[in-house]
């Protein structure tokens, strides 16, 4: 265990990918060894052997949370019988949070309309079942921060690997949301994103890794695969960030994950 990180959470990490197949419960076991104790994997109901790869991950390995939904890449191929599918989930108790839901305009992988209808369908469904959220946004906060309004949305979430302005940070911070940063704090380049992160209150942060992607500074380049033990090296970066321990982050980012997802 990180003797100055301590206990922490990887509060996002797909852990569903192919990139996990040889070695799944491995990289599970070896984050466990590495202080994380939690570990959130969000389910992409589009992709068939998502959702049973990861509840059978979680019958495996104790401190496997879940979540659902359709991505924004993936709008293109959403199905009403998604959202049947989602309800069956919350009722189960299957999922803690609905997710990862949103937009993202610069990749547009699914057209802009049908990223848009998906969103809302998704958020009004979250406010039915008064579930959580996680919310994928790139270049396109403002519209998603919106859609959640429209959506009547009163409850709580996280912005997912964040990247935006302080501006929309701080307009969802209004709304009760958490903030969740990856190693892409570490990047040479990333002063903006580290700028925002200054500016969060310890109480609305939370850390990830977004494995299998991001494998943060000093591994990248030495990794060709992020992992949930590498969540204490953004979690060291948070605090350096915010001038303060790395096992305050840990203790903070914790208590907010289990305030937000009550796993």
């Amino acid at each position: 265990m990180p003797s100055d990180v301590g206990e922490l959470v990887d509060s996002h990490a797909h852990l569903d990918m192919e990139d996990f197949d040889r070695d799944r419960d491995r990289v599970v076991e070896s984050a466990r060894e590495s202080g994380i104790t939690a570990v959130l994997c969000p389910a992409e109901l589009t992709h068939p052997n998502s959702l049973t790869t990861l509840r059978e991950l979680s019958r495996r390995q104790p401190g496997i949370a879940l979540a659902a939904g359709v991505h924004p890449h993936q709008a293109k191929d959403f199905k009403p019988e998604h959202l049947d599918a989602l309800r069956g989930l919350a009722a189960s108790g299957g999922i803690c949070a609905l997710g990862e839901i949103g937009l993202d305009f610069h990749y547009n992988f699914s057209s802009a309309e049908a990223q848009r209808r998906v969103f809302l369908s998704q958020a009004l469904l979250a406010r039915e079942l008064g579930l959580p959220v996680i919310i994928h946004t790139r270049q396109a906060g403002e519209e998603a921060a919106g859609l959640l309004e429209e959506a009547g949305y009163e409850g709580r979430g996280v912005l997912h690997c964040y990247t935006e302005t302080w501006e929309l940070a701080r307009r969802m911070l209004d709304r009760g949301f958490f903030v969740s940063f990856t190693g892409i704090l570490t990047f040479p380049k990333a002063e903006d994103v580290r700028e925002v992160a200054r500016r969060i209150p310890l109480d609305r942060l939370m850390v990830e890794t977004d494995s299998p992607f991001l494998v943060p500074v000093p591994w990248r380049g030495r990794m060709k695969r992020n992992e949930p033990r590498l969540a204490a090296d953004v979690a060291r970066a948070l605090a350096e960030v915010k001038g303060v321990s790395a096992a305050a982050v840990a203790e903070a980012t914790t208590r907010n994950f289990h305030e937000l997802f009550r796993v």
